[in-house]
């Protein structure tokens, strides 16, 4: 689930590029599950995947032995694993980057709509880093990388008739009904014209996306401890648990709607304290400045 932010971003991007804002909401929530950022050393990046067998096809020589020897690259695909923590992934990226910047870049998805940098050409930047640039410049840049994908896949007409077969194949590639990728598409855009199903905005175990994200943030931020990671596992749950005995809620470890907005109501009570405080801190900080001199 995205928030209405990037909601807003995404929709602001397809106006642009001529396609249906409700269908781009639904491929990109399909693509990333509702997660656009992840956290790296507290800053927001863009989710990344790294294909060890695009890295390997880009080197040579010592280069790629090195790569091979130290587990970055491998001639058959699927025989580099991705971390499952992202910033265990931008590590990975980090190590290969070492040994060839752009082959690294290249060899790697980006942001919400998982486009791969090699087709950084194809798509009209100068450079990989100008796709990648454009993949961490927040989401709006991520849904404009996926936009110029589509637009250049000669997608359009398929997203914006509705056609999400001959979208799937396009954006998903030949295998995508193995998985029900089209499937998948056309539930995805049935709840962006209907809105959510009732229970659909309830997190619990399982839950992936911005809005698990935002709610983690959120009790990080009243003392629990938690990991901001958009995925509403165990240690998620127990944080809310927590926080609903505490609050006088049933404590079900499920975020539905009276625990949401519990958690809106305590943090700008916390917020609200925290700034009176500062004002006080500061108001004592002057009348003795006043006084000293």
């Amino acid at each position: 689930m995205f928030s209405k932010h990037t909601a807003d971003e995404i929709e602001k991007t397809a106006r642009e590029f001529g396609l249906e804002p409700k269908a781009l909401l639904a491929i990109a929530e399909v693509e990333s599950a509702g997660q656009v950022f992840a956290k790296i050393e507290g800053r927001n990046e863009p989710l990344i995947r790294f294909e060890g067998h695009y890295f390997d096809r880009r080197l040579s020589g010592a280069r790629q032995e090195g790569a091979r020897a130290a587990g970055l690259a491998s001639p058959t695909a699927g025989m580099v694993a991705n971390p499952r923590s992202q910033a265990a992934r931008w590590q990975l990226i980090e190590q290969a980057a070492e040994i060839d910047r752009q082959a690294a870049y290249e060899s790697t998805s980006w942001g919400l709509g998982q486009v791969m940098g090699a087709h950084w050409q194809w798509l009209g930047f100068d450079a990989v880093d100008g796709l990648v640039e454009e993949a961490r410049s927040g989401a709006g840049g991520q849904a404009r990388l996926m936009a110029r994908y589509i637009d250049k896949s000669g997608l359009t007409a398929a997203l914006n008739a509705h056609d999400w077969e001959a979208v799937g194949h396009g954006y998903n590639g030949p295998g995508f009904a193995k998985n029900g990728y089209h499937l998948k598409l056309a539930d995805a855009y049935r709840q962006q014209i209907e809105g959510p199903a009732p229970g659909d905005r309830l997190m619990k175990i399982g839950s992936r996306g911005e809005l698990v994200t935002e709610l983690q943030e959120a009790l990080v931020a009243l003392g629990y401890v938690v990991d901001t990671d958009g995925i509403y596992g165990p240690g998620t749950a127990s944080a809310v648990s927590r926080f609903q005995e505490q609050h006088g809620l049933a404590a079900d470890g499920i975020a539905g709607q009276a625990t949401q907005a519990t958690v809106d109501k305590a943090l700008r009570a916390a917020k609200d304290g925290s700034s009176f405080w500062d004002w006080l801190a500061r108001l004592v900080g002057w009348i003795w400045k006043s006084r000293r001199a």
